[in-house]
């Protein structure tokens, strides 16, 4: 059930459910709208633009992400940090209604992601970070639930309690 107080919006190119590729699991993909990263190759650049996508209820994304019983969450982009707010909201309604995981991916690094409150906030809700820009000269189509080899699947909650990155591992 929501909670009553969960109001406010959201900008957002779309929602893709039953993805295989965007994190362990099939996993609807919430791709917010808004990056200051331009990484060259990006494989979503119309969301660069912040005027770009549509504004949505958050009560209406949540509804959208949590239908499933059998997929999880993944935020990506754009650049999810760029929208903090209101996935921090997101992510608390998701957390107190469901047992559903959250990966998020992001251009921002995990040491630079600590260093902002907020940025924290909503990571510490989150149980994988895939960080690092996409470089695509080093990109390889092998990859497991990433771009480019200098990105990192992040097991944020271990590596929040033991303050150092220690890298997912399934």
């Amino acid at each position: 059930m929501i909670s009553t107080n969960f109001k406010g919006t959201i900008r957002i190119m779309d929602i893709m459910y039953s993805s295989a590729v965007d994190g362990e699991g099939f996993r609807d993909v919430l791709f917010v709208n808004y990056c200051p990263h331009h990484c060259k190759g990006c494989h979503n650049p119309e969301s660069w633009n912040v005027e770009n996508g549509r504004v949505v209820p958050l009560s209406e994304v949540y509804e959208n992400l949590t239908k499933s019983r059998i997929t999880n969450i993944t935020y990506s982009g754009g650049e999810p940090f760029c929208q903090t707010d209101e996935l921090i909201a997101l992510t608390k309604e998701i957390k107190e209604n469901t047992n559903k995981t959250v990966w998020i991916y992001s251009g921002y690094l995990f040491e630079d992601i600590i260093k902002d409150e907020k940025k924290k906030q909503l990571l510490s809700m989150c149980e994988v970070l895939v960080d690092g820009r996409f470089e695509e000269d080093k990109k390889e189509l092998n990859l497991r639930f990433k771009g480019s080899t200098n990105q990192r699947i992040i097991d944020v909650q271990k590596s929040l309690k033991e303050k150092k990155i220690i890298l997912f591992d399934r």
